[in-house]
């Protein structure tokens, strides 16, 4: 083994995506000797992949909404979004020369939405502040003296510090590097990582519409038909694919349904495809239109507010020919195809696994680190930030902004 304590350094990072890469440069900006160590060829793998590429950064969201977003746990971030919230990031962005827009005022992108924008600015940074990088370095696990976090082991090697940062993300996209290494080398050590599921990934469903593939139904409602779960919900665009669904209102529910799947095998959900209308307003909505268009077909009516695709999908499990006009069905078939209208049921029977999750559900515990500097509670001088701790939030720049923030925290917290 090769002995590098003569060699030490302020702070050790390991893993270079975007809580990583934040928090080498905080460190770095403070004028501390920072080493960046990344597994895999080359920095930030997976951020390049993020959003498909267009790199949706953070949103506009006030920062306790933003903190509601993640649920319960929100309320853990709040340190690490007062030192660095959205439009901090902004800022920190257009500083290293990067402008980013936000096109429907919500979600945040690099101008251009290009991730390369991101990644070259980043590394130019890096190199500015003076971080040394070491590409190819898998860390094995961590040292500890007295309780206190000293360094790490790669290979056949050992760096030593006075600061350590877990930044290894979760376990979404092996094929990007995700092996779950944070959690292996620090449950070893007495941390305690919660149950992990793949989460923000398309959905398996027993019923197949794939002849809808074509079309996006927009302000989708969903949610889980098992009265113990009937709060768990969310809301949308929705797309059906040829295994089942996805779409943002997918994405955002899957953290919640992969779960359920382990635990009962199938999940039934019930999803709202008439933008949230009720009973009453559906059957009022029909009633109208079969006024106003008279010779129309009960396909061409529901046509007139559903893609016909869905249509037929809603008429065929009512049991109604598609020909017939809306005054000629029966009241049975119509009350069913007004039920079905208004929440149609699904079946989720499975899901990709982790190779087509985007983020990780669950991780460090969050009992076990100290919300105001990002530190462990139990190893002094260890730090974690990212994806690698137990807090996940919706699609549309959340967990992003999450990274970066708590990366700059951990970053600007460590000790000399």
């Amino acid at each position: 083994m090769i002995d590098n304590k003569n060699n030490t350094y302020d702070l050790i990072v390991v893993g270079s995506g975007a809580a990583g890469i934040m928090a080498s440069i905080a460190a770095g900006r403070d004028g501390k000797k920072v080493l960046l160590l990344e597994k895999l060829s080359k920095i930030s793998s997976k951020l390049k992949a993020t959003g498909g590429g267009k790199c949706n950064l953070t949103n506009t969201l006030s920062n306790e909404d933003f903190m509601k977003s993640f649920g319960k746990n929100g309320r853990f971030m709040r340190d690490a979004i007062e030192q660095l919230d959205s439009k901090d990031l902004r800022v920190f962005f257009k500083s290293i020369d990067v402008e980013t827009d936000s096109p429907d005022g919500f979600r945040v992108f690099p101008i251009g939405h290009n991730s390369t924008t991101i990644i070259n600015a980043l590394m130019d940074e890096l190199n500015r502040v003076n971080v040394e990088i070491l590409l190819n370095q898998k860390v094995t696990d961590i040292i500890i003296n007295k309780n206190q976090c000293s360094g790490v082991y790669v290979s056949n090697n050992a760096y030593f510090a006075k600061n350590v940062v877990i930044a290894t993300g979760g376990l979404g996209y092996p094929q990007l590097g995700a092996e779950g290494d944070g959690f292996k080398i620090t449950s070893k050590h007495g941390h305690t990582v919660t149950d992990l599921f793949p989460a923000m990934m398309p959905l398996h469903t027993k019923e197949i519409w794939s002849d809808c593939t074509a079309d996006t139904i927009a302000k989708v409602e969903m949610k889980v038909a098992i009265p113990k779960y009937k709060k768990l919900k969310a809301k949308g665009d929705l797309i059906f694919t040829k295994k089942g669904i996805r779409g943002p209102v997918v994405l955002d529910f899957a953290k919640e349904i992969t779960p359920l799947i382990e635990k009962f095998g199938e999940v039934p959900i019930l999803v709202n495809l008439t933008k949230g209308k009720n009973q009453e307003e559906i059957r009022m909505l029909l009633k109208q239109l079969n006024e106003k268009y008279r010779d129309f077909s009960i396909l061409e009516l529901l046509s007139e507010f559903l893609p016909t695709s869905v249509s037929c999908n809603l008429l065929k499990m009512s049991d109604i020919d598609y020909t017939q006009k809306y005054n000629k069905i029966s009241g049975n078939k119509r009350d069913n195809l007004i039920q079905f209208l208004t929440w149609t049921p699904f079946t989720v029977v499975g899901h990709d696994g982790f190779k087509m999750a985007m983020i990780t559900r669950g991780g460090i515990s969050l009992k076990e680190i100290n919300p105001k500097n990002m530190e462990s509670k139990l190893i002094k001088n260890l730090y974690f930030c990212g994806e690698v701790v137990d807090l996940d939030g919706p699609c549309g720049g959340y967990n992003l902004q999450w990274s970066f923030s708590s990366g700059y925290l951990a970053g600007k917290s460590i000790k000399v």
